[in-house]
């Protein structure tokens, strides 16, 4: 197909990221994009080109009845998704849906079960879940090497990110958890579907210890303290016995890198760290501490870095891609599923102090 047309639902701070990526990229345009909030409509139509004929509209159903798309990105809050995808789905058009999938596995369930239902009214339509943290550089080459056998089996995979607090959203919607689906939901399905990626398995058991113990503390909604937890601990259990682990820490800004991601195996060790943009491999028998091969990981491919190293650009080549025919979708409904599932497990891991099995959360 030639140019193809995006609509963007939701024009906060990440909508207009991705319209930034979008413009870089030839051969896609925004053409349409919803909001109900006006600030954030014309936030979206000033990070589109001078001269570019975009159409404003209150509400996705507007836009999706508009006939000025060809795609959809839905950057709307995570408590909508289940709403706004409803009528996505019932459209036929390709579409990337921002992280979380939903904010629980029913609803990520539903919309799985939507999508089958609703095939028939475009069959060759891509549904593309957005968890970008895959294509960063320095990340997406550790998965590369991992792959390659760099470590051998990978037995352990840690991942840090050590960090600012949740930032401001339109309508404080992010201050609780009934919207988000909790933390270790709305900011942590990354990493738990970097775990699944490496892994090349899915989990059988989480294990958590986590709290709301620093940020957010004084803030008052209508007689409302925010509920987000702000530091966690989460050990992802896989059925073969290998494991994973998070670390995370939202008051932890003053720290040199945000995020590490270690995995080892009987041959090794290989890190990435960010946004220093670093991979270190050590090989044993051949490397000792201190004393590892250390490599400085760029893209020059990447147009636009953004707020996230430029996934989100490596991300939008590829789903047009996929909207081409060129490739297949390359994360599914069924990982944003399973990273859905991994934070709702460890969040109900924290509230009753065991172990869950992740048939608990999936049946």
């Amino acid at each position: 197909m030639g140019t193809i047309r995006y609509g963007i639902i939701g024009t906060g701070m990440m909508g207009v990221e991705h319209i930034e990526n979008i413009n870089q990229i030839d051969g896609l345009i925004v053409t349409a994009i919803s909001d109900p909030f006006e600030g954030s409509r014309t936030a979206g139509l000033a990070a589109c080109p001078d001269g570019d004929t975009v159409e404003a509209f209150e509400t996705h159903q507007e836009l999706l009845d508009s006939g000025l798309c060809d795609a959809v990105v839905v950057v709307s809050p995570n408590f909508t998704h289940i709403e706004v995808m409803d009528a996505v789905l019932r459209s036929g058009l390709h579409v990337l849906l921002e992280k979380p999938m939903c904010i629980t596995v029913e609803e990520s369930k539903q919309l799985i079960a939507l999508a089958e239902e609703t095939r028939e009214v475009n069959p060759d339509r891509k549904i593309w879940i957005g968890l970008e943290y895959r294509y960063m550089p320095a990340v997406a080459q550790l998965v590369a090497d991992v792959a390659d056998g760099a470590v051998g089996t990978p037995r352990m995979v840690t991942i840090r990110e050590h960090r600012f607090p949740f930032l401001v959203k339109v309508g404080d919607w992010n201050r609780f958890s009934e919207n988000t689906g909790g933390t270790l939901v709305e900011k942590c399905c990354h990493f738990f579907d970097l775990m699944c990626l490496i892994m090349n398995e899915r989990p059988n058991r989480v294990m958590a210890s986590g709290a709301h113990d620093i940020n957010h503390m004084t803030e008052n909604y209508d007689g409302r303290m925010p509920d987000i937890l702000d530091n966690a601990y989460v050990i992802v259990d896989f059925a073969s016995g290998r494991r994973a682990m998070l670390d995370l820490c939202m008051f932890a800004e003053a720290t040199h890198n945000q995020e590490e991601v270690s995995v080892i195996g009987e041959k090794g060790k290989v890190e990435a760290l960010l946004p220093e943009g670093v991979i270190k491999r050590g090989v044993r028998g051949q490397h000792w501490i201190g004393d590892v091969e250390i490599e400085k990981i760029s893209d020059d491919s990447i147009a636009h870095e953004g707020l996230h190293h430029g996934s989100s650009f490596v991300e939008h080549i590829r789903f047009a891609a996929a909207i081409r025919g060129e490739q297949d979708v390359e994360v599914t409904m069924d990982d944003g599923l399973w990273s859905v599932a991994i934070g709702q497990a460890a969040h109900q891991s924290i509230q009753e102090g065991r172990p869950v099995n992740l048939s608990e959360v999936m049946s």
